[in-house]
Formats: C-alpha cells, sequence, structure tokens
C-alpha cells in the first residue's frame, strides 16, 4: 500500500468528549433558532392531541359500559347521541395532531439539508484555509469521509433524533399528568419502572458510546485505504504489494466491522430491555386497576385509559433509548465534522496588504531558517539575491530542500527565521492568493481535473479565448500532439487523466503555465517526464517564455540549466556554491562533481 504522504506531522486529535460536542453542535444550531422553535412548538402540540384523545375516549367507554348497565337494569339504554358528539371530537384532535406532525416533519427535513448545506460549504471553505502540512500529514481519503459520510450521518441522525427527542419527553410529561388525573396510586407503580429503565438505559448508553466512536473512526481509516490503494493501484501492482495492501484493509475492516457489530448489538438490546420492564408495569397496572374498579375508586373508561397512557409511558422512555443509538451516531460524526472545522488556519492577509499588480519580480532570500517540524531544521541560513528578469536554477542532490524553497517562496509554509522579500516587500505582508497571482508554476507532479484539454489549458487564465488557449498549446509542443487526439481540444480526460501518458500529461501543464503569463515563473522538474528531443524543444519554448521574467528552475539534469543567469548549488540546506555555469565549473567544486557525474559514462 502506498505510504501516507508528508512530513511526520502530527495526526488528528481524538474526538473530545461526548457533552462537549453535543454544546457545540447546540451553538451551531442557534442560526435555525427560530425554526427549532417552531419544530418544538408543533411535535409538543401534536404530543398533546395525541395524549389527550385517550382521555376523552374513555369517557365513550364509561358511557357504553354505564348504557349497557343501565339497559339491563330497564333504564334508557346507550346515550349514541353523546358517544357520536366524542368520536367526533376525538377525529377533530386527531387531524390536528397530524397537521402539525406533518408541519414539524417538514420543517425538520429542512434544518437539517440547511445544516449539512451549509457544513459542506463551511469544510469546502476550510480546506481552502488549512496550512499545507495538513495534507501532507493525514489522507485524503480520511479528509473525504468528514465531508460526505460523517455530515451524512449527522444530517440523517438530527433530522430523526431532535423530532423524536420533543416528542418523547413531551409525551412522558403529558402522560405522567394524564396517569396522575386519573389515579395517584396507579400512577406510583408505573413510576416504579422509571429508575429501572433509566439505570439500564445509562448502563447499555455507556457501553456502546465507545464503539460508535470506533466506527466512525475506522469508516475513515478504510475510505483513506480504498483511496490511497486505488490512486496508486500501479505502484501496488508493480511491487506485488496486493496481498499486502489486502491484509492492511482487512485489519482495519474488521475493526470496523467489530466496532459496528458492538454498537449495534448494545443499542438493540435497548428495546427487549424496555419492553421486559414495560410489560412488568403494565401487569402491576392492570391488577391494581381491576381491584380500585370493584371498589369502586375508579371507573371502567378510566382503566382503559390508564392501561393505554401506561403503554404511552414507557413508549418514550423506549423511543429516548432508540434516540440514543442515533444521538450517539450523530456525536461521533459531528466530533469529527467539528474537530476539522476547528483545525488551525494558515493567516490569509499580512498586516499590510501589498497589491501584487506592481511586482517587478525582485526576489531576495534573507537568512532563512525552515523546518517542517521545528525541531528538525531542513534549511538552516539560505540567503540569495535575484534580479528581476533573471533566470536562477536551483539544484543539489535530492533532500537538499529544493522545492522546500520554491514553497516557501508562494507561502505555501511561512519562514521559521528569517525573511523573503518580493520587491524589497516581505512575502508576508502580501496577501496569500494574491501573491500566487504573481506566480506561474510547473511541478514534478502534474495536475489535471476531470474535464476538456481545452478547459485543463484554460485554468491557466479562465478568460483567455481559444485561440489564445491553442497558442499556448503550440508554444509548448502540444498542439499536434491534441489535434491527433479523438475529440482534439474537446477531449475529455478522466477523473485521474490516465487516458494520456505521464510525458503529456507533463507538456500541457507547461501550455497552462505559458498560458497564464506570470511575471515569476517557478520550474520544477518541469520536463522530467518526457522525452530528450521534445525537452529539447520545450527547453526553447520556456527560454522565450522567461525572456524579461523572473524563472526559477528546478533541475536535476544539469544539462539544462546551462544558460541560467545564476545557479544556486544547495546541499543540507544550505548554499555552499552559487555563480554561472562557467564559473562554477571552473571552482572544480561540488557543482562540477555533480555535472561530470552525469557525464561520467559517456
Amino acid at each position: 500500500m502506498p505510504p501516507r504522504r508528508g512530513h511526520g506531522g502530527p495526526p488528528m486529535e481524538k474526538a473530545k468528549d461526548f457533552k462537549g460536542t453535543v454544546r457545540k453542535l447546540v451553538r451551531y444550531m442557534t442560526k435555525y433558532r427560530l425554526a427549532v422553535i417552531f419544530v418544538g412548538i408543533f411535535a409538543a402540540g401534536s404530543t398533546v392531541f395525541n395524549i389527550a384523545g385517550p382521555k376523552v375516549l374513555s369517557k365513550a367507554t364509561t358511557e357504553i359500559y354505564t348504557g349497557l348497565v343501565s339497559k339491563l337494569s330497564g333504564g334508557d339504554g346507550i346515550n349514541f347521541g353523546r358517544i357520536g358528539e366524542i368520536i367526533l371530537t376525538v377525529m377533530v384532535m386527531y387531524l390536528i395532531c397530524s397537521v402539525l406532525g406533518f408541519a414539524q416533519g417538514w420543517i425538520m427535513s429542512g434544518i437539517s439539508q440547511k445544516m449539512t448545506y451549509n457544513m459542506r460549504k463551511e469544510i469546502s471553505e476550510k480546506i481552502h484555509r488549512i496550512p499545507m502540512k495538513y495534507y501532507e500529514s493525514n489522507t485524503y481519503g480520511e479528509v473525504l469521509s468528514r465531508v460526505t459520510n460523517d455530515v451524512d450521518t449527522l444530517g440523517m441522525s438530527l433530522n430523526q433524533s431532535i423530532t423524536q427527542l420533543i416528542t418523547s419527553v413531551t409525551t412522558l410529561i403529558g402522560v405522567l399528568i394524564m396517569m396522575l388525573s386519573i389515579s395517584p396510586l396507579m400512577t406510583l407503580i408505573a413510576i416504579v419502572i422509571l429508575p429501572i429503565s433509566a439505570t439500564l438505559v445509562m448502563i447499555v448508553v455507556k457501553k456502546s458510546q465507545k464503539y460508535f466512536k470506533q466506527q466512525q473512526e475506522y469508516l475513515g481509516h478504510v475510505n483513506g485505504q480504498v483511496e490511497e490503494v486505488y490512486g496508486g493501484h500501479l505502484v501496488v501492482k508493480a511491487f506485488n504489494r496486493e496481498e499486502k495492501a489486502v491484509e492492511e484493509f482487512s485489519r482495519d475492516n474488521k475493526v470496523l466491522c467489530r466496532s459496528a457489530m458492538m454498537s449495534q448489538f448494545l443499542s438493540g438490546l435497548m428495546q427487549p430491555i424496555m419492553m421486559f420492564v414495560g410489560n412488568l408495569g403494565y401487569v402491576a397496572v392492570a391488577v391494581t386497576g381491576a381491584w380500585l374498579a370493584v371498589n369502586g375508586r375508579i371507573s371502567v373508561g378510566d382503566i382503559q385509559a390508564f392501561i393505554q397512557y401506561v403503554r404511552q409511558f414507557t413508549q418514550p422512555i423506549t423511543q429516548l433509548a432508540q434516540v440514543s443509538n442515533m444521538l450517539q451516531s450523530m456525536a461521533a460524526a459531528a466530533e469529527r465534522v467539528f474537530e476539522f472545522l476547528e483545525e488551525s488556519e494558515e493567516p490569509v492577509t499580512g498586516d499590510n496588504p501589498m497589491d501584487p499588480a506592481d511586482i517587478r519580480g525582485d526576489v531576495e532570500f534573507r537568512n532563512v531558517n525552515f523546518g517542517y517540524d521545528p525541531d528538525k531544521t531542513i534549511i538552516h541560513d539560505f540567503s540569495a539575491k535575484v534580479k528581476a528578469g533573471q533566470t536562477v536554477a536551483i539544484v543539489g542532490p535530492t533532500g537538499a530542500g529544493k522545492t522546500t524553497m520554491v514553497k516557501l517562496l508562494m507561502r505555501f509554509y511561512d519562514v521559521n527565521g528569517g525573511s523573503i522579500f518580493v520587491d524589497g516587500h516581505d512575502v508576508r505582508d502580501f496577501d496569500r492568493s494574491g501573491l500566487r497571482e504573481a506566480f506561474g508554476m510547473v511541478l514534478q507532479d502534474t495536475w489535471l481535473f476531470n474535464g476538456t484539454i481545452m478547459e485543463n489549458i484554460r485554468y491557466g487564465r479562465l478568460d483567455a479565448t481559444d485561440e489564445e488557449v491553442i497558442e499556448a498549446a503550440k508554444a509548448a509542443h502540444v498542439d499536434r500532439f491534441i489535434r491527433t487526439l479523438p475529440g482534439g481540444y474537446n477531449m475529455e480526460l478522466n477523473e485521474e487523466a490516465s487516458n494520456v501518458s505521464q510525458g503529456q500529461k507533463q507538456l500541457l501543464t507547461i501550455a497552462r503555465a505559458i498560458l497564464a503569463d506570470n511575471k515569476i515563473l517557478i520550474l520544477d522538474e518541469a520536463t522530467s517526464s518526457v522525452d530528450t528531443r521534445t525537452e529539447i524543444r520545450i527547453q526553447k519554448a520556456m527560454n522565450n517564455l522567461m525572456k524579461g521574467r523572473t524563472s526559477f528552475v528546478i533541475a536535476h539534469r544539469l544539462s539544462t540549466i546551462r544558460d541560467a543567469d545564476l545557479i544556486l548549488v544547495m546541499k543540507d540546506g544550505d548554499i555552499i556554491e552559487q555563480g554561472t555555469h562557467n564559473e562554477l565549473l571552473e571552482k572544480q567544486g561540488f557543482y562540477a562533481s555533480l555535472y561530470n557525474s552525469q557525464f561520467a559514462s559517456a
């Protein structure tokens, strides 16, 4: 399995406590407080009518019982008119209950969807504000899991649990009041089951919460592994690591399976436990009610209503137990979402932001000190001056810090010590986005998105015409190749751009940089994936492109940078030599040794 990208940055922190996450979620929902209030009112209203129904119906039961007794005694019998009035009243109550239930369901669905929409939007915006080191120390699949799985889980659980919570609490209170109005003695018997139920629920919730957390965590791990193996499947196959990749996936998948199974099993225990306790209370109430009715202390209708209320009394407790299942899933997902949203951000603007429109291209590195890990410095004391329009080549062995200097120049990272100046202004005084508008960049790792070739090249300058895109492609010597493809410039590149070769992708990114026409160019091994003949042609195009622009060229093929105005030779994070190609050869130092080693076989 391909290794994780990065420089050994800190892993994501573990999720915070359950109560803290709930408080954050409540604060997040305050923007929807008016809608939530209406949901609460409608949910409580529908529950009140539902609670009052059995009490009203009990009058009809009593009326029928009294009428039958009266009929047997030679009286008038059953008053069907009165029963009709009671039934009509109950129908109206249940109709209002249904309308209120429909309204609260509609509003709550809107709240949950708007909330998940805003969360995805905030995560999308957050992605652009998080420092680069975050992505270099965490897998892409882990981040994607938070945007997709966790937000979806949060939205679904929220939609189902909030209304259920309101109706359950309202039902519990309302039914208790109605039961007390019928018989305090039977109510006392019914209440005895509450501490038993609450104790059992708390035990199950406490044991299952850790499994819900583990389930969400390993769901992210599994997604990350799938993304990595799929993205690097050629590497996996090339090194015969299919078995190892499957083994690692199986290990995390087993943990996910076990945590999901345990969380669902433990939460599923709540229903049968509550049913068992509720039935015990039901039997006790039925026996007591029969004894009170025989003694004439309550009516038959009241017994019927009370038995219904006992059922309703245990039902919200059962529902609360079920809601706890959803709340735990919601809390586990919310913890991961809030954890991402609370990641530290890089400052976007400086104290005195400079206008990048007037940049000429003078660049100075002054005593730059940097390390991805503050305890492990890789750039010790880097100093260099580059005049506008100069072509500067940065060479050195792998790991010398060449690409790191480019990242510092574009403020993907900020220096730990020293300063970098552009036209005499510290780069930290520029807006990050504004500073980067002055740079054109071609990296070793090509990046093309799912879209047409025309759209991919135009990404360098979105307002460019088709003719300008084609001219840039010709300058990069890619026009002829494009026209041989089915669809030409309108050919769709797939998601991984695997329907063109690596060298062709490199040429397309070079065309994009040519189209962008920036004042400062950065070419990090820009021709590493093209053949020698094409490289010569590209080099000529680049020489024309670099005229009048400050250019930084990172190259391992030293033959490509012989015409550079200045060559900086780096080793272990420091500049050990600098000068033109001929000057450095005459010194017979490290550069001369590197250069001659490339032609040793010849």
